[in-house]
């Protein structure tokens, strides 16, 4: 019986890292997304790593434009900010990273998803409920 594959929004940290491992020593398949949301990184690394560490395959997808065009701008004209001075860019990245990432599963045949965003922060709830 082939195993079941899990898309995993992975940045190439030591969390998502972890769950990657996690989730194969569980028996899934795992295919791994990484979104450029026009962070400072090195996607190819962070592809190169997830292949390393044992992912079926690895999407990177350059979803700059449309963040902007569709998340940013619009907060921008609605002067969001937390406490009036915070710009929330890692919150407002989440919902079309969630987003890509159920097209991902779409195309790979799958309902299952993952993140590695700790209890710590906030990021496991944007994720959970985007």
């Amino acid at each position: 019986m082939e195993k079941e594959k899990v898309v995993l929004a992975y940045s190439g940290g030591l969390d998502t890292s972890v769950v990657l491992k996690w989730l194969m020593n569980k028996g899934y398949q795992v295919i791994c997304f990484v979104g450029n949301v026009g962070q400072k990184e090195d996607f190819e690394a962070i592809e190169k790593k997830a292949l390393k560490t044992g992912a079926l395959k690895v999407y990177v997808e350059d979803l700059r434009e449309e963040f902007i065009v569709d998340y940013i701008y619009p907060a921008l004209r609605a002067n969001a900010a937390y406490e009036g001075r915070y710009l929330l860019g890692t919150a407002l990245s989440r919902p079309l990273l969630a987003k890509k990432q159920i097209e991902i599963a779409t195309k790979e045949k799958t309902s299952i998803v993952a993140h590695g965003s700790t209890g710590k922060g906030n990021d496991q709830v944007r994720f959970e409920l985007s």
